[in-house]
């Protein structure tokens, strides 16, 4: 994804606090994927039913996510980023380098401003 500013999203779909980022990822996707912003959704299951790709793309639909998401069942990236809460957001700058990490819900003002200071930059 050379040249975008990418936030990878760790989270599971039936996570309370997950649900609550979803709202402003959605708006961000939407206002700022045209500026140069992708973002990848990790979903790294809690639950056995979260494992079933069926249970997980139906959770997708019902909560509008229409970005591109991995599932991660064996949380190979949850390891290789040394993630440990849902949910995580990940945000490399357009040159690929890992810039900031935010664990947990309600800072949404934060991931707004990290988002929009990134798509600043050159």
């Amino acid at each position: 994804m050379a040249g975008k500013v990418v936030v990878l999203d760790v989270f599971t779909v039936d996570c309370f606090n997950c649900r609550n980022v979803v709202p402003t990822l959605r708006r961000l996707y939407a206002d700022d994927r045209a500026k140069g912003l992708e973002i990848i959704g990790i979903h790294s299951p809690e639950t056995p039913a979260e494992k079933q790709r069926g249970y997980v793309a139906e959770n997708l639909r019902a909560q509008g996510i229409r970005w591109p998401v991995a599932v991660d069942n064996s949380f190979a990236l949850w390891n290789a980023y040394a993630v440990d809460a849902w949910p995580t957001q990940l945000f490399f700058d357009r040159h690929g380098r890992l810039r900031k990490v935010i664990v947990g819900d309600s800072q949404d003002d934060l991931v707004r401003t990290t988002v929009e200071a990134l798509l600043k930059e050159t």
